[in-house]
């Protein structure tokens, strides 16, 4: 079972900058930690350049792992264009950049299937997306 943008959108608010200076203060010690308010907004760069930004994300609920990124790809394509890719994907974040970069060239995106959240993510999409993209499945 997933949960993604439906559950989400309706906690998601606007974070303040003091709020967002508490939350670096606080993780000083682990500059991995990020929550995901503080993601959610971040650009998406690939081999040739911008992809969209992080818009959501999507959870696992049974193991509890951040399993994909939703992708709005209206930064880049001239419209609105959800599409999801594997949080594993990303082969690191440039923190003070607010970016996350994945190996994945930009027509391939603009081909990948469009992500319906009314849809689930389910075995069938799971293959069906890691088949598009040619990657190893993680089940």
């Amino acid at each position: 079972m997933y949960w993604g943008s439906a559950a989400s959108s309706v906690l998601r608010r606007q974070t303040t900058s003091a709020e967002v200076a508490t939350q670096v203060k606080e993780n000083a010690g682990d500059l991995h930690l990020r929550s995901a308010r503080e993601v959610t907004g971040y650009q998406i760069q690939c081999m040739e350049g911008p992809l969209g930004h992080i818009e959501d994300l999507i959870v696992d609920t049974e193991s509890w792992s951040l399993r994909y990124l939703i992708i709005d790809t209206k930064d880049w394509l001239p419209t609105s264009k959800k599409v999801i890719i594997a949080f594993d994907w990303i082969t690191h974040f440039t923190w003070e950049d607010r970016k996350a970069h994945v190996d994945l060239p930009q027509e391939q995106v603009k081909n990948a299937p469009h992500y319906d959240s009314r849809l689930p993510v389910n075995r069938a999409y799971e293959t069906q997306l890691y088949d598009f993209y040619g990657r190893p499945s993680y089940w």
